[in-house]
Parts: structure tokens; sequence; C-alpha cells
């Protein structure tokens, strides 16, 4: 069944990203939405690696960590659409999620924000000798603020159980790579900083949960930070629900590569191959998928909206 949970996992991401995207233009939801399409497989393969009390943090592209760690589909569909019941209450919308149940301790859209915060749950559970490991999703374009040096530096010199994990889809919104860095791979920088690396395809789910697999053991047997680069690609645009292909900062053959490293599709053709997926079983979970997102809308909408009294709520004074 594990490879069954796996494809599941990113057919259900998928799903779900595709439903906000479709019902986005009904500006029901009001709040900026970056969708993780053509990059589940990262958050997927993590996860499967983690237990339930290793705890995540997470960025402005956030849906699919928080799905995959187990977070609530209700409260997070809920949230963006500003409703007392989302996992914020309403207050915080697509890039502010968090399910504490779940050990989701939180994502915000500040680049980097969250990566000093991975760090101190990581000093928290060393502190306290928990054997429990902090996990931290970063896009390529962090490495161009100081805080994740200083958190890696941090991590390093104490020996954190935390594992960075970088979702390198080479673009921070519209600027390349190589427009905005030297020449170097990243995940030697954080080599440089004295933390044990790996590197492999983010559109690969195996190869992502191998390499999460032994990350996760090395963090939590003593060995220090552990840093992982995935190399993936951002199927849409960067905020928002459409393609944004005509904008011409990505070339069209550069567009036909990515779509073509469809993390799901090429894992479904895998799992057939090896006689370990029907299209029956592909079939079922497109329909439970569907069913179950459909409820959700269903939840958000007819969930109330919060009051005045609420926004009393909450203020520490």
């Amino acid at each position: 069944m594990h490879h069954h949970a796996l494809y599941r996992s990113m057919l259900r991401i998928r799903r779900i990203e595709e439903a906000l995207a479709d019902r986005y233009a009904e500006q029901e939801m009001r709040c900026p939405m970056h969708l993780c399409i053509g990059q589940e497989a990262i958050a997927v393969g993590v996860c499967a690696a983690l237990s339930a009390s290793d705890v995540m943090f997470s960025n402005h592209r956030a849906h699919g960590h928080y799905l995959a760690k187990g977070g609530s589909l209700n409260a997070m569909v809920a949230e963006l659409y500003g409703r007392s019941t989302g996992c914020c209450g309403g207050r915080g919308g697509s890039m502010h999620l968090i399910d504490l149940d779940v050990g989701f301790m939180g994502a915000t859209p500040i680049v980097a924000g969250t990566v000093p915060l991975a760090v101190g749950a990581a000093w928290a559970a060393s502190l306290k000798k928990e054997k429990r490991v902090s996990v931290i999703f970063l896009g390529d374009g962090c490495f161009e603020e100081g805080v994740v040096h200083e958190s890696m530096n941090f991590a390093a010199l104490h020996k954190l159980p935390i594992v960075f994990v970088c979702e390198n889809n080479e673009f921070s919104v519209y600027t390349h790579l190589s427009e905005r860095q030297a020449k170097r791979p990243i995940y030697r920088i954080a080599e440089a900083h004295g933390l044990m690396t790996q590197v492999g395809n983010g559109n690969d789910v195996d190869e992502v949960l191998t390499l999460a697999k032994t990350a996760v053991q090395n963090a939590k047997h003593g060995k220090g930070p552990q840093f992982m680069e995935f190399s993936t690609y951002r199927w849409r645009e960067h905020c928002g629900p459409d393609f944004d292909d005509h904008l011409g900062y990505r070339t069209t053959q550069e567009i036909e590569i990515g779509l073509k490293d469809c993390p799901i599709a090429k894992y479904e053709q895998r799992l057939k191959q090896s006689n370990s997926l029907s299209q029956a079983d592909i079939d079922k979970y497109e329909v439970e998928i569907r069913e179950e997102v459909i409820k959700s809308f269903e939840f958000a909408l007819s969930s109330p909206k919060p009051t005045a009294m609420d926004a009393m709520e909450r203020v520490y004074a």
C-alpha cells in the first residue's frame, strides 16, 4: 500500500490545487494564493519519512506541505474563504496555514521568515532531549536572505535536529536563478556552513523519500542539521491560479520540458509498469478525492464569517 499512499497523496494535492484554481475567479477567496502544481512529490516524499511528532514549517507556497503532513482540508479551505472555521479563524488566508494537531507549525509569506523559527523548534527539541526533527521548506530565493545563513550556522554549531528542504524551481517570482545568484550549486553553500547535504530530483517521489529517510535518521541520531536540495518545476504563475506563459520569462521549450516532467504522471507510469497500480485503483482514488474536495468547499461556504467580536480574540496586550 506504500506506493499507493504516495501516489494518492500527490494526486489529492493536485486535485485540491486545481479545484482552488478553478474557483479562485469567483472572487470569494480574497487572499493571494501560490499553488504548488508540479511540485507535489517533494511535499509527499518528505512527509512520508516523518513521524507524527516531527514538526514542520513552510512558506508562501504551503498547501502541499500542509496537506501532506496531514493538515485538515476543511480547515484549509475555510481559511481561504476567510471563515471562522478556518485553521487561523479566517485571519490568515492561503499563506498562513497552521495545524498544530499534526505538527504543522505554520507558514508565513515572508521569504525565509520561518527558517529561524524552525531552527528554534529544533533547538527546543535538543534542549529537552526529545527525539523530534524540525523540517523547514524553503525556496532557492531564500539564499539571498541573510537569516538563512545565520540559521544554518547556528544549527551547525549546536548540531540541531533540523532538516532543511530546498525546493529549487529556479525562479524567484519571475527572475531566474542565474540573474540572482553566482553560479554555484545551492547545496554546496549549505555544505560550507557545516551541514550534511544531499541533492536529488524533486519530481521523483521515490527518490525524495529515500533521501528524506536518510536525512531524518541522521538528524534524529545526533548527526546535526541536514540539507536536501530538490530540483522541481512550478507549472502555474508565481501567485494566482493561471498559467503565465505569455509573459515570456520562461521559454516555450522550457515550459514543455517542465510539464512533461510531471511527478504524478511519471509515478503512475512506473507503478503501472510494475503492475502495482491499476486503472481501477486510479479511478477509485479520483472519485474519493473529488467527493472530499466537494465536501470541503461545502463546509467552507456553509461556515460563518468571523464577527467584529472575533477580532478582539488572540490579541495580546
